[in-house]
């Protein structure tokens, strides 16, 4: 029993290892072995899955196994050889059988890769023949599961028209962050998150006898009203205002939406923003959320309407409800707002903090190089690519203006790699005006000191001024 764990355990390892370099290493040093060459039937010789750097990644780490084999370390790379030499054939058989590289068949994956070397290693380890021969019986439909999983969880985009560049990295932390049937297991993906907000800060906090006191400052938002200018601004839409809303979090603080309304009135405004992170958590469910949302949205007054962006507390999937509940996404794109014949383009892109999925070049692919622009992003992140793309102004939040703060304003943590310049309020950038919202909601812990949460409303002017904070 001893060698057929050995063997099974051999065979996994050598499976595994050339997905994890993928996941690793992305698209760098993946040649395809046959460098696209084809056979006499016009077909790949393999196909672009199989890679020179997963052979060898195969290769050498199945030969560094060797001691736990109890083998010599050229029997284990004889046995690692076989593996890889079976994997081929296997692509080769299924190439001519016109099936399509990366495509899963049961048996036909895994019967070639795992019988080779286990024979091997049996006869080298001198067990009788049913120790291959269970370890083949279990390898075949666990590592089957594996590729299936592997393609249509980690590879598999989550919806039609994904607008996003797929990479393996990407998909796995929405998997964990987003995967709905793991909400009974989402903490044990998310322990480092859960440790920090609900246990340290949390804790501390409730310590001191300030916690109540915290969630009572959560609960008190700030309207600020900010005059943005903008030289370049087409003069029809000089006093052109601007509702910003960032970092909501709606499910984390209850009567937050009913605190939100009353800060707004009445009011209404030419356009709202909503910088994302609707829900409050990194992940579990979104229905209390968008029950929130749902509330919310229809009591904002607008002309132009309401677009909002995905934050690193938003999954994809979560696109098409937000649409539903009135806020029209933009995820890597740009829409143009028209008013008594003058044009200005709003500019959408995805979360540039966790996910990284954000693409300024795509969003603002449709923008004319005149054309005078507003980037909308979740966090600061992105706005060295925001100048470079010649946006007017850079509208975001994500940092919470700190969220607990010393008792001068200043942050203690901002969550952001951007300069602290960015962390809130009014900053400029090489001529480009930017605007972080302190956010509406608390994220992690649901507390507040020293700095309320914010409903910002912007009004675009074409007088030149300088800003509060002038940085570069």
């Amino acid at each position: 029993m001893t060698a057929a764990i050995k063997i099974l355990c051999f065979l996994f390892w050598g499976n595994l290892l050339p997905p994890l370099a993928s996941l690793a290493l992305g698209d760098r040093l993946a040649r395809p072995v046959d460098h696209g060459a084809t056979w006499f039937d016009g077909q790949p010789l393999f196909g672009p899955h199989k890679t020179i750097r997963g052979i060898l990644t195969s290769l050498v780490g199945t030969t560094l196994s060797f001691p736990l084999l109890g083998v010599s370390w050229q029997t284990a790379m004889g046995a690692g050889a076989l593996l890889m030499a079976g994997d081929l054939l296997s692509s080769f058989i299924k190439r001519r059988l016109h099936l399509a590289s990366g495509e899963s068949v049961f048996g036909l994956d895994q019967i070639f890769e795992a019988l080779l070397p286990a024979l091997y290693l049996a006869s080298r380890m001198q067990t009788p023949l049913w120790s291959p021969l269970l370890a083949l019986v279990i390898f075949v439909p666990v590592a089957h599961a594996g590729a299936r999983f592997w393609k249509y969880v980690l590879f598999k985009p989550p919806m039609e028209n994904y607008p996003r560049f797929i990479r393996s990295t990407v998909r796995l932390r929405e998997w964990r962050s987003c995967h709905q049937p793991l909400a009974r297991w989402h903490v044990l993906f998310n322990l480092s998150s859960l440790i920090y907000n609900r246990v340290v800060v949390s804790t501390v906090f409730r310590l001191l006898g300030f916690y109540r006191q915290g969630v009572a400052n959560a609960l008190q938002l700030e309207l600020s009203e900010h005059d943005i200018p903008c030289p370049s601004l087409p003069h029809p839409f000089d006093g052109f205002t601007i509702l910003l809303l960032t970092d909501l979090h709606l499910d984390g603080l209850p009567g937050l939406v009913d605190q939100a309304l009353a800060t707004i009135g009445e009011r209404s405004f030419d356009l709202c923003l909503i910088g994302g992170d609707i829900r409050m958590e990194t992940y579990g469910p979104i229905a209390p959320s968008l029950r929130e949302l749902r509330r919310l949205l229809p009591h904002i007054a607008t002309k132009h309407g309401t677009f909002g962006v995905l934050g690193n507390h938003d999954c994809i999937e979560m696109v098409p409800d937000f649409e539903e509940a009135g806020m029209l996404m933009l995820v890597n794109d740009a829409t143009l707002i028209e008013k008594n014949g003058a044009h200005l383009w709003l500019v959408g892109i995805d979360d540039p903090n966790y996910y990284k999925t954000h693409d300024p070049a795509k969003a603002f692919s449709t923008v004319p190089p005149n054309g005078f622009s507003i980037l909308l992003a979740h966090s600061p992140e992105a706005y060295r690519e925001a100048a470079r793309h010649q946006a007017a102004l850079y509208l975001c939040g994500h940092t919470h203006g700190g969220q607990i703060c010393l008792c001068s304003g200043t942050p203690i943590y901002t969550n952001s790699s951007a300069p602290r310049f960015t962390a809130r309020g009014r900053w400029q950038y090489q001529g480009m005006q930017g605007f972080t919202s302190r956010g509406v909601g608390a994220s992690g812990a649901p507390l507040r000191f020293n700095c309320p949460g914010e409903i910002a409303v912007l009004t675009l002017r074409t007088a030149a001024s300088q800003p509060a904070t002038d940085t570069l």
